[in-house]
């Protein structure tokens, strides 16, 4: 497995203007193939949130599928992570397509609890659900640390964020996909399979159909990407743009041992800083997102109205994080703790005015569209700052470092479990208070870093 894995041999180095076209060329085509590639992991990654209403026919209960739900956010979490470290040390163009094939095909078996158990063995088929949908997040997990290899090799430091800012809409257009595919992959081929069992065909179009799409999506990201401007015969990014982050030395051309990767990134306190940075946000972004159709109803307003809030918060992200990058690479010259800090700032104060203004539908999906605009650059700048403040050769665990504090400490525990305790005990006005709490927090983190990118505005 590692030799399949083992990324491929320098070759030796064009010049000229027919190498500086080729380069131009091979950017677009990889940064294509990462989009897609990205997006195709999101189309098998929450899946099973569509399936659970269409199980409790079946006899499964709500509580049961929960910890199965549970188990995918888990996993990715720290999947994330570690195989981000063994990311860096693999051929890009393998990993992200093997990690899509895997995650596809685990996301395809979840049919087989409901079809050859059933309920009649229900503790059999949740645990053989728990374990495939563990395996559905550890598998994704390999999504991201394969495109930010691709980033740090093929896009230099003061570009990188308007780049990041468009691709991390991938999983926008990933997601968005889930919804229509679970619908029309039942209509169109649940017959095949069912016949006139209507009641089984959600398994084909919520798990078989998208599976199968995924496949497709990693044979042609591997046609696609390529790991290195090196194995393809061109100058290093930095050279070739003559954009040297502050990060960069001869050896972050070459491969590390884990050992070496985990220690770089582990005594790197900046790293630490944004993680903890990015926890926080977290608890921000899904505590907003997560909880809003629960506030809303609460607070007497249309389920309807409600659900397209919540599309709203998710839709708003896709311009806002494309000039969030922008905006960190032309007018804060590369800089990434500046703009997120303006941006949290921003962001507090619409919790605060959403806070206040809970009977006012108008006020809450204004406040609720304006959040989901300004809380997804962060998201987005906190893993660009990840990949510029490591070394290109550690970057991926970098940004796993960020993503298991943002999932685990910041989703599951913050978001979900406090933020639920706190609303049932305290009451949504605490909800309200440590949310603001959040982004006073994510601040301070980020403010840590501001000294560090200072260099980027001194050069001429």
């Amino acid at each position: 497995m590692w030799n399949f894995l083992t990324p491929p041999a320098y070759q030796a180095e064009q010049t000229g203007p027919e190498a500086d076209r080729r380069y131009r060329k091979l950017r677009w085509q990889v940064f294509f193939g990462i989009f897609i590639g990205y997006a195709g992991f999101y189309i098998v990654r929450k899946n099973f949130s569509m399936a659970i209403p269409m199980l409790a026919p079946f006899g499964f209960e709500k509580g049961e599928l929960g910890i199965v739900l549970s188990m995918n956010a888990i996993a990715y979490g720290f999947s994330k992570f570690i195989m981000a470290s063994v990311s860096d040390r693999s051929n890009a163009r393998r990993f992200l397509p093997l990690g899509l094939v895997l995650a596809a095909l685990s996301m395809m078996f979840m049919i087989v609890p409901v079809q050859c158990i059933g309920p009649a063995h229900k503790n059999w088929a949740i645990a053989l659900m728990g374990i495939l949908n563990f395996l559905v997040g550890w598998f994704n997990g390999m999504g991201w640390p394969p495109c930010g290899r691709v980033m740090t090799h093929w896009f230099s430091i003061k570009e990188r964020g308007t780049w990041m800012s468009v691709w991390n809409c991938a999983h926008n257009v990933g997601g968005a996909l889930v919804g229509p595919m679970s619908v029309y992959g039942a209509v169109w081929f649940g017959s095949w399979f069912y016949g006139a069992d209507q009641q089984r065909y959600f398994l084909i179009g919520t798990y078989l159909f998208p599976a199968c799409v995924a496949i497709l999506v990693a044979i042609i990201a591997y046609c696609l990407i390529r790991d290195t401007p090196q194995s393809c015969g061109l100058p290093a990014i930095e050279k070739w743009r003559n954009d040297y982050a502050d990060t960069y030395s001869a050896k972050a051309e070459k491969v590390l041992s884990t050992k070496e990767i985990f220690s770089t990134v582990l005594t790197n306190r900046f790293l630490w800083y944004i993680a903890f940075a990015n926890a926080f946000v977290y608890m921000v972004r899904y505590g907003c997102l997560d909880w809003a159709p629960t506030i809303l109803t609460e607070k007497g307003i249309d389920i309807k109205e409600a659900g397209w809030a919540y599309f709203a918060y998710e839709i708003a992200a896709i311009p806002g994080t494309i000039i969030c990058g922008w905006l960190s690479d032309h007018v804060f010259k590369g800089r990434r703790a500046l703009p997120t800090i303006l941006y949290m700032a921003i962001v507090c104060v619409l919790i605060f005015i959403y806070w206040q203004n809970l009977n006012n539908t108008n006020v809450v999906i204004a406040c609720l569209i304006s959040i989901g605009f300004f809380i997804y650059g962060p998201v987005m700048l906190i893993g660009v700052q990840a990949l510029d403040l490591a070394p290109k050769n550690a970057a991926g665990t970098a940004a796993g470092l960020t993503g298991l504090m943002g999932y685990v400490l910041g989703t599951a525990l913050l978001a979900n479990v406090v933020i639920g305790f706190v609303s049932e005990h305290a009451g949504w006005g605490w909800t309200f208070i440590l949310l603001m709490g959040a982004c006073v927090l994510a601040i301070l983190f980020m403010g840590l870093t501001y000294r560090k990118e200072q260099y980027l505005v001194k050069r001429k």
